[in-house]
């Protein structure tokens, strides 16, 4: 339940922001783009450093998103 609610209040679709694609909420950060840059070995210390108004919670909710999207998860509430 946790981690739902982490999902659903740091990210956020939006139709007019980034073509509808998931964003770390606030932000034009797409949640792909922080996949991408942790499957190229990135670290999160990195990530946090290339985005300074990223948080650790936003990383962790990126991955959490992208982890309910796999599992089939009831993610449709994440959609602003």
């Amino acid at each position: 339940m946790r981690s739902k609610m982490q999902v659903k209040s740091r990210i956020e679709i939006k139709p007019r922001v980034c073509n509808g694609k998931a964003v770390i909420k606030g932000t034009r950060i797409p949640v792909s783009v922080i996949l991408d840059q942790i499957a190229g070995g990135e670290s999160w210390a990195d990530i946090l450093n290339g985005y300074p108004e990223l948080k650790e919670g936003d990383i962790r909710a990126a991955l959490l998103y992208a982890s309910a999207l796999l599992d089939h998860s009831e993610v449709k509430e994440v959609h602003a």
